[in-house]
């Protein structure tokens, strides 16, 4: 039996938990360092990813240490998909898999980021810069949408890694865009029963029920607030308390 890999991540963010629901979904044993994202820039996590960016890994099957998630998503396919669940051996397929791999981490995951930042975190709000973003995200949707016309998964006949990379970021679309909309997808329907599709796996409702509890362990609530804080107003004013101490 494999020994468990070590899976390095802040439990508010998306991309760690691309990680987790591939682990799951392959059935490979690991053990999650939980640690405050304010701690990603310090030891030992620096020590793992000089970086600061989670997730990373520590394979010790393999005594690999390997950080970014879509190097790691391609590594544990690779390394523990003896039975080509989450992929395809076929050429064509093969490489279609890594393309939209390359477009999640280059296209959604870099533009959703910025867009949430600039709607929800960033102290001055600046339309031209806000318009930019959320157009942006729509026009990654819209590449999703066309390209899932007529189809179920966005390559071959089933679900594989490059599907399940785009599931946590789409899971927050209403606090990328900033909108308390709880049905952001519905201007892509094929995009939507896509998403809705890999969130009924066991998978992913498993990898949520973990960050929630990981989340409660460091004081937070599921959408990344403390405790206790309700809104962003009530945020931007702890930061500056904290800051004034």
């Amino acid at each position: 039996m494999s020994k468990p890999i070590e899976v390095w991540m802040s439990p508010p963010g998306p991309n760690p938990w691309k990680v987790i629901i591939v682990l799951e979904e392959l059935a490979v044993p690991y053990e999650i360092k939980s640690v405050r994202f304010e701690d990603n820039k310090k030891a030992p996590f620096i020590d793992v990813n000089p970086n600061g960016r989670a997730p990373a890994i520590i394979d010790p099957n393999t005594n690999l240490t390997l950080w970014e998630s879509g190097a790691i998503i391609q590594y544990l396919v690779e390394q523990y998909d003896t039975s080509k669940k989450l992929t395809f051996e076929a050429l064509p397929e093969k490489h279609l898999l890594n393309q939209w791999l390359m477009f999640q981490v280059s296209g959604q995951g870099p533009y959703y980021r910025q867009c949430g930042w600039f709607n929800v975190l960033h102290p001055e709000k600046l339309p031209s810069v806000i318009e930019r973003c959320n157009h942006e995200v729509k026009r990654v949707l819209s590449v999703l949408e066309k390209s899932l016309d007529g189809k179920q998964w966005l390559v071959g006949h089933k679900c594989t890694f490059a599907d399940l990379s785009f599931i946590t970021w789409n899971d927050r679309m209403d606090i990328v865009l900033g909108v308390p909309d709880s049905h952001p997808l519905k201007e892509f329907p094929n995009m939507e029963a896509w998403h809705n599709r890999m969130i009924s796996r066991e998978s992913f409702r498993k990898a949520m029920r973990i960050r929630e509890k990981l989340m409660d362990d460091q004081g937070l609530i599921p959408n990344g607030m403390p405790k206790g804080i309700n809104n962003m107003e009530e945020y931007e004013a702890k930061m500056k308390r904290e800051e004034g101490n």
